[in-house]
């Protein structure tokens, strides 16, 4: 009935955040890492202030931000996270981002590319500045299989291990910056804490080997994420009974001085800390027959609800409705898809549905991570859903994105100094 009352209260579709569950799922996590080591909480997982904020503050540990944008970094900044504590990532930093984040206090750079790291040292020497840099390795190999790969194969992303001999000492000496360590993210969604350990493993092991045989100074080790969750399908986020000890040991093995944070280790997480606590509701329109399938159109599809489906990553073309219990025999499957005009608009195909009638509310589960943000929202003009935060069973907010449809003119002047360099 809740999510009823919140339906009628607020209309649909609507993305409800429970609160408790992100501080469950913080506390759980923290729990099941060793005190020592930091954790970043990854803000393009679900940007609601409500949610970053229930991350950034609260009794106990509190995350750091890993962010990759101004517009996560205002986020940050506004939901009790600290400038120097964040973590500026991405392959593509441009020189008007890098005046911006460091003039609002950001210190600490993930580098992804020796271009990357030339361009941050510039931009720090205009500001007197010299930057941290994190050296993001995109290792050879890996310790595990996962659905997202994100190292041990050509990528964008980080500086392959196997040229590093080659460059560490021209890296190392960059005007404007200085080394201080590894970041690595070598998967995501590990499928068990077994490989979600070996992983940890192998990068630690890696960043030992870098320190001994290139003098990689190492006051940092970011050795990623890789925490699982459950996304748009029924199912309980994991709880990690076994990482604390066999990270310890790898840890003491490789890298002895961490208890002491020499070198600091930290972790990232986005979905595990929110997918769990958020849910879509969407209702049906209407419901066709086309050709012996069913088709049943809901009031929101990819631009509310797009998991970067369009990428072909998050979203999985399968989502799983909670149904009522008193219907659950009564399931017949039928293709879920949404209102825009585009066949690419298909939340789920052969979804079991007790038989669905217009008007009926449809709630998908574990959908408070790559939601709302990571969806066509401006696709089509269609207005944004209302978010609504609750904690302990009342609500603590409710918003709506606005989405501006106007276009602002703008002089075609001559280009403004910089220019090359974005």
């Amino acid at each position: 009935m809740f999510y009823e009352e919140l339906a009628e209260r607020f209309g649909s579709p609507l993305y409800v955040y429970d609160l408790d569950r992100v501080e469950a799922a913080r506390r759980d996590l923290f729990s099941a890492l060793p005190e020592a080591v930091d954790l970043f909480y990854a803000i393009k997982a679900n940007p609601h202030p409500q949610v970053a904020a229930a991350l950034s503050g609260g009794e106990g540990r509190r995350c750091r931000a890993e962010i990759s944008s101004t517009g996560e970094l205002s986020t940050a900044l506004s939901c009790g996270f600290l400038a120097h504590e964040c973590l500026y990532t991405g392959p593509g930093k441009t020189a008007v981002e890098l005046h911006d984040v460091m003039g609002r206090g950001v210190r600490l750079f993930s580098v992804e590319s020796p271009g990357d790291l030339h361009r941050i040292g510039k931009v720090a020497c205009e500001h007197g500045l010299v930057a941290d840099c994190l050296l993001r390795i995109n290792s050879a190999t890996a310790s595990a299989s996962t659905s997202i790969r994100m190292t041990g194969k050509p990528t964008q992303f980080g500086l392959d291990s196997e040229t590093l001999p080659e460059v560490i000492d021209q890296l190392c000496s960059v005007p404007g910056t200085r080394v201080i360590g590894a970041h690595f993210f070598p998967l995501s969604n590990a499928k068990d804490e077994e490989s979600l350990v070996a992983e940890f493993q192998g990068t630690i092991a890696v960043a030992a080997r870098l320190r001994e045989e290139l003098g990689l100074d190492l006051r940092m080790v970011d050795i990623g994420g890789g925490f699982a969750a459950p996304y748009a399908a029924p199912g309980e986020r994991p709880v990690y009974g076994k990482l604390a000890e066999q990270l310890a040991e790898a840890l003491d093995r490789h890298l002895p001085g961490w208890r002491r944070r020499e070198p600091l280790i930290t972790c990232e997480s986005g979905r595990h800390l929110v997918g769990s606590a958020g849910v879509f509701l969407c209702s049906v329109v209407n419901v066709k027959e086309s050709r012996g399938s069913t088709f049943v159109v809901v009031d929101a599809g990819i631009n509310a609800f797009g998991g970067m489906s369009g990428l072909g990553r998050l979203l999985p073309v399968c989502v799983e409705v909670d149904p009522n219990e008193a219907d659950a025999e009564r399931m017949v499957p039928v293709s879920l898809v949404g209102p825009l005009c585009t066949p690419g608009d298909l939340l789920g195909r052969r979804v079991m549905l007790p038989p669905p009638q217009p008007g009926d509310l449809l709630t998908i589960p574990n959908a408070g991570a790559y939601g709302l943000s990571a969806s066509l929202v401006s696709f089509l003009g269609r207005p944004a859903p209302v978010e609504v935060a609750v904690r302990s069973g009342q609500v603590i907010s409710a918003s709506q994105v606005e989405l501006h449809r106007s276009w602002t003119e703008l002089s075609p002047g001559p280009a403004p100094a910089g220019a090359a360099d974005r």
